[in-house]
């Protein structure tokens, strides 16, 4: 079993998904509802909307959409995205990309457990959190 975060998007989609991509890095496609089976029945002013994004690199699935419900777009607090970064350095850069135009909530800091942690809420939005677990040594 897997969990694959997914974002959904009020007509920036294509905007977002292309800025995690500069950020994390990876492989990004993009299926419109022009290039969909749906093209036909939706409202010609959506043929450019994201029907469906996926963003891949070695440790994370993203998948995203422009497709919002009736009850329209509620941003909250109940969801966040979790980096485990490979190294310091790449956790930093991680946190500078992502923090660009958002809020640095909590800057990357060495946390109780000795984790490199911060978070931060993105320029749409959207809560993450960047951590670094570097590997511990046992003393015999």
């Amino acid at each position: 079993m897997q969990i694959h975060a997914y974002l959904t998007f009020a007509g920036n989609c294509r905007e977002a998904m292309t800025f995690y991509k500069r950020c994390l890095g990876g492989e990004l496609s993009f299926q419109t509802v022009g290039d969909s089976a749906f093209s036909g029945i939706m409202p010609a002013n959506m043929k450019n909307y994201v029907l469906h994004a996926t963003l891949r690199n070695d440790f994370l699935v993203m998948m995203a959409s422009d497709m919002v419900g009736d009850d329209g777009l509620v941003k909250g607090n109940t969801i966040s995205l979790m980096v485990n970064c490979k190294s310091e350095k790449e956790a930093v850069r991680c946190y500078e990309y992502l923090s660009k135009g958002g809020i640095a909530t909590n800057p990357l800091n060495v946390n109780l457990w000795g984790a490199l942690f911060g978070n931060l809420t993105d320029r749409y939005g959207n809560n993450w959190l960047i951590v670094y677990q570097p590997e511990r040594v046992m003393v015999t």
